[in-house]
């Protein structure tokens, strides 16, 4: 059993909706039948939502889409289901998809802790890929992150054994605190060597968040564990 932090106040994200450009909006509308998926708390059927049976990987705050896009694109074979607070970015990622005629992704426009909760089933995702969630930076604020122990424990709950979870950021110290985390849990092995931190595995494209920050001189840093 998992611990309910559902009815906590404090969230990892604040819903900075931006301004939709008429394209995202009418892609809200139109083409959410074919790809959105609305939020309820019952469990959701994956394989009556992508019409077969296949490995399902959850991407979590996927912002513009560019590399869940490009995941589905490369991987047919795989059902690619996302999570993104932010409406301008669930209305890109739709035209983009339809634009490439791609069938195999979902999109919860929702809060990813509820999701899991309530919308996922134990043991039904192949894998779970968190890229450069908020970082949260300043102290009093570091309690809305979302790598923690509870929510760690949460997905661990609903990915099958032998199951994956990626993460990578740009933050040094948040790095550190995801290390910290997943060292201490019992359900997640990593997959690297005594340092735990990998090269970003040819899977993750450098996105165009990801090279602006290089160009600024950030550092990035991948952390890859198998669920146990």
């Amino acid at each position: 059993m998992t611990e309910d932090i559902s009815h906590r106040q404090i969230r990892s994200f604040v819903r900075r909706q931006g301004r939709l450009t008429t394209g995202q909006s009418r892609a809200l509308g139109e083409l959410w039948p074919r790809y959105g998926i609305e939020y309820s708390d019952t469990e959701l059927d994956l394989d009556a939502a992508y019409g077969r049976r296949a490995p399902r990987c959850l991407e979590i705050g996927f912002g513009n889409g560019e590399l869940l896009l490009w995941l589905a694109q490369n991987n047919p074979a795989i059902d690619y289901l996302g999570v993104e607070v932010h409406r301008p970015g669930v209305g890109r990622l739709m035209n983009a998809l339809a634009a490439h005629n791609v069938d195999n992704v979902r999109l919860y426009n929702h809060d990813a802790i509820e999701v899991l909760q309530q919308c996922i089933a134990p043991e039904s995702l192949a894998e779970v890929r968190i890229y450069f969630p908020d970082p949260w930076p300043k102290k009093r604020q570091q309690k809305r992150r979302l790598i923690r122990a509870e929510f760690v424990a949460l997905l661990a709950s609903r990915v099958k054994c032998g199951g994956r979870l990626h993460l990578a950021t740009d933050w040094a110290d948040y790095a550190a605190q995801m290390l910290t985390v997943l060292e201490a849990s019992t359900s997640w092995r990593s997959t690297a060597a005594a340092e735990r931190f990998v090269q970003r595995p040819p899977w993750r494209i450098e996105t165009h968040f990801e090279q602006r920050g290089r160009r600024l001189g950030h550092g990035v840093w991948d952390l890859v564990y198998d669920r146990c």
